[in-house]
């Protein structure tokens, strides 16, 4: 029956879009140049393999490659999975990008071995294979190249005592010996070279000619045994090589010439070479660092102000750690894993923003303290500073300032090298990398979807939609591009092996604009979410965050996944108990501008309800008119995100309408407990509605109990994301200090003077609901204050008295014993 239904759905198939590339007119039998095809007698598309359509070739084509990934510098072996080349070879190309040839090879097994290429980018970089030595490249896969601090540990070269190669010929750290490790057994090889290599950004910045580049420096050792050790003591580098500040070292086979590109190698870390740098650094590092930090100075002065276009951080921890759409964990300050945030004393947690900038490509770093405040640079040096270049990069990536983690190093961490741990410049530095209050900053919008399943809008109104298919949760628009959330349903089942009259969400799926497609589902596993790009099941077992197109991609063990989109929106999905949840938020300006099953964002819950035709239910809708009005918003099949890569899917989504009118579900005013079951539903859920009606549908407590927690989470981020009054930071008056440094409605900050000082003005500032201070800061005039004036002359009085006091009892003491000696 399939063979002969085949055809005819592979037909429909094509009709229905879908995230990968279109058919090609001239569909064969074979996938040679047809990866992503779905039409013609067989498929070459990524869900072929589960409907069972795949041409007989397409692992010979569409390749998969193990490893899948590794760090952007390259050097990395992958071999080809499911092919195997048996018969002689002309030789082998891989191709990256249409534009970088490397060599490949075939070995004894008949396995093909690629290496991955120094790139200047993250993401999924395709790639293509010939067998014939480049006349023909009919095979393609896609090789995800990750930011070298997201990569483990296991598959970079060590530099023992990384800080000490950073501050070599700095006071204190003038000799001695630098070494670093390897693992031996990704270079199958006796002896290796030890290279530097030199990373710069020439040309005129923000202009055409702005170019990265990675160059061979020098040796360190050639020959040297693959012992997985090394260790040497630093000459200053030839007076040709002073100009490089940032580099990495690389470690290849011996049998390739020093500097060879694009071959299997182990890189290090990149870092500061102070090591490397000339005597004129190590006789006086300090002049030498000022002299830097004064030349950077001068530069910045003169490129355009990055700090306008950026977003302004949030206002406190909570509210940091809830805007995941916007803002990520920085990995070398996380709270939960209890970093030492080495270049931010006194801070216990950092984010970055998510998206680079959109004219300069610059990134924003917001920094706290342990009580939650905001950790100011104006405060101290352990603030969090913004970024000419973003840690992470921006698409398109490879031109300066855009290279992941390198123009950041140029530009910002290089800077503060010369100016706060080289030299005491550091007010220079703090002074052109600000710290961002929170002023402007709005909490993203909140809405979400659990339990049975259970909606709370953008607006805060709360329904129960029991709906059985595919149905449109957001569809929204900013700066010009269109967001769209949908989510499958269905029914579970009971314990009695019947099946429920309620629904719960199996799949979410979302796309913004012309973004990669990213779909997160139940997979057949318990406890598993399967998430699938562009229709295409992913693999975790490397990375756990992934830069994709138009969206960055990060997973939380088997059961979460977070997808935060370029406009700032940002999806959470998690398996709570026997079904998906859901959490979507969006920044402010989505105003006005969403429509589906999570409202519409207007700060007006009245018009939650509101139908595709424009049509508005009123908010005291009956469960019926709510299932009506839940309905409307079924996927149509032309504009459905979804992947129907099993006969399942096929038939009961694809085939069939997107909302099934045919599932009744029980509705609240349906619901009748038994004496004893209204008891242990009280106990358990309290005044959560959610939660009984979940139970009352089950028959199970425990899945009202996830319903419970799942919506107190809401709750409680709902609480997390609240608006937060800023009066913006206040100065200490000069010659005095503050004692707070909280700058939140109802805080205060107290003033003082130095010694010989006198404060004129308000002693205290309290930060008012309106996000003005309540007084200026005050001045700290020369001279002694009144108070001091007379705090001396009526403690020199007391003292005084105090002595007079002391002779007349000593002078009457005295003349009584003389009275008590005489009879």
């Amino acid at each position: 029956m399939k063979l002969a239904l085949l055809p005819w759905v592979l037909l429909l198939l094509a009709t229905v879009p879908g995230p990968g590339p279109r058919p090609t007119a001239d569909a064969q039998d074979s996938c040679s140049l047809r990866c992503g095809n779905q039409n013609g007698t067989c498929s070459c598309h990524p869900t072929c393999s589960g409907l069972g359509t795949c041409c007989p070739d397409f692992r010979d084509f569409c390749l998969e490659i193990s490893p899948f990934s590794g760090s952007m510098m390259g050097g990395k072996d992958f071999v080809v999975r499911h092919f195997k080349w048996s018969t002689h070879t002309e030789g082998v190309i891989c191709r990256f990008k249409e534009s970088i040839q490397i060599l490949g090879h075939v070995d004894s097994l008949g396995q093909v071995h690629c290496v991955s290429p120094l790139l200047y980018e993250t993401g999924r970089i395709p790639f293509t294979i010939s067998m014939d030595n480049g006349r023909s490249f009919l095979r393609a896969g896609t090789w995800l190249a990750v930011h070298p601090n997201k990569v483990s540990q296991s598959e970079k070269g060590q530099l023992v005592n990384e800080t000490r190669w950073q501050y070599y010929g700095t006071p204190g750290t003038t000799t001695g010996n630098l070494s670093v490790t390897w693992d031996t057994s990704v270079l199958s090889t006796q002896t290796v070279n030890i290279e530097l290599w030199g990373y710069e950004e020439t040309g005129t910045p923000y202009s055409g000619n702005w170019i990265a580049k990675w160059s061979y420096l020098y040796s360190l050792a050639t020959n040297a045994p693959n012992s997985g050790f090394f260790t040497f003591i630093p000459e200053p580098a030839l007076a040709s090589y002073q100009k490089w500040r940032v580099g990495a070292l690389r470690i290849t086979a011996s049998k390739h010439y020093q500097g060879e590109k694009d071959v299997l190698a182990i890189w290090t870390n990149e870092h500061a070479l102070a090591w490397h740098l000339g005597d004129d650094f190590r006789k006086d590092s300090v002049s030498w660092a000022r002299a830097q930090c004064l030349d950077w100075e001068e530069l910045e002065d003169n490129l355009p102000d990055f700090l306008k276009e950026l977003p302004d951080c949030p206002c406190n921890l909570v509210q940091a750690r809830a805007d995941t759409g916007r803002f990520f964990t920085d990995y070398g300050c996380d709270i939960e894993q209890n970093s030492t945030c080495t270049y931010h004393p006194g801070a216990v947690h950092c984010v970055r923003s998510v998206q680079a900038s959109p004219r300069f490509a610059s990134g924003q770093q917001c920094c706290y303290r342990k009580d939650g405040s905001q950790l100011l640079t104006a405060d101290s040096i352990g603030g969090s500073t913004p970024d000419r270049g973003h840690d992470w990069g921006a698409p398109p990536y490879r031109t300066p300032p855009r290279v992941p983690t390198l123009s950041h190093w140029l530009y910002d961490v290089m800077s503060f090298y010369y100016c706060c741990l080289w030299a005491p410049e550091c007010s220079r530095y703090m002074q052109r990398r600000p710290s961002s209050d929170c002023r402007t900053y709005r909490p993203p919008r909140l809405a979400s979807v659990f339990g049975d399943p259970h909606f709370v809008t953008f607006d805060g109104t709360k329904f129960t939609f029991n709906g059985r298919g595919e149905y449109v949760l957001l569809e929204g628009e900013a700066d010009g591009k269109d967001l769209r959330v949908q989510a499958r349903a269905e029914p579970t089942t009971l314990t009695s092996g019947t099946q429920a009259r309620g629904t719960g969400l199996t799949a979410v799926v979302v796309q913004e604009d012309s973004s990669d497609v990213v779909e997160a589902r139940l997979a057949h596993r318990p406890g598993v979410l399967e998430v699938l790009l562009n229709s295409e099941v992913l693999s975790f077992a490397e990375q756990s965050w992934m830069d994709l197109n138009g969206l960055f991609l990060s997973v939380a063990g088997e059961d979460k996944v977070s997808i935060m989109l370029s406009s700032g929106a940002g999806l959470e999905v998690s398996i709570q108990g026997p079904f998906l949840s859901v959490a979507v938020l969006l920044p402010e300006k989505f105003q006005n501008h969403t429509r589906g099953l999570l409202g519409t964002l207007n700060n007006n819950p009245a018009d939650d309800f509101t139908l595709r035709s424009g049509m508005v239910l009123p908010s005291n809708a009956s469960a019926q008119e709510l299932f009506q009005f839940g309905a409307e918003w079924a996927v149509h099949n032309s504009s459905s995100l979804f992947t129907y890569d099993s006969w399942s899917l096929v038939y009961n989504f694809l085939y069939r309408p997107k909302h099934d009118s045919t599932f009744k579900p029980l509705f609240s005013d349906e619901i009748v407990l038994s004496p004893d079951q209204a008891e242990e539903v009280a106990k358990l859920c309290g005044d959560d509605h959610f939660c009984k009606f979940d139970v009352a549908v089950t028959g199970n407590l425990i899945v009202g109990n996830v319903t419970r927690a799942a919506h107190q989470m809401h709750q409680e981020r709902l609480q997390s994301l609240q608006p937060v009054v800023s009066c913006g930071w206040l100065a200490a008056p000069s010659n005095g200090h503050k004692e707070d440094f909280k700058y939140l409605v109802g805080s205060t900050v107290r003033f003082h003077c130095e010694s010989g000082y006198s404060l004129a003005g308000a002693d205290t500032s309290t930060c008012q609901a309106d996000g003005t201070w309540s007084a200026p800061t005050p001045e700290c005039q020369l001279g002694r204050s009144y108070t001091v004036l007379l705090s001396i002359i009526f403690g020199g009085l007391a003292v005084v008295a105090l002595v007079a006091i002391i002779y007349l009892l000593l002078r009457r003491r005295k003349n009584m014993n003389l009275w008590r000696s005489h009879p």
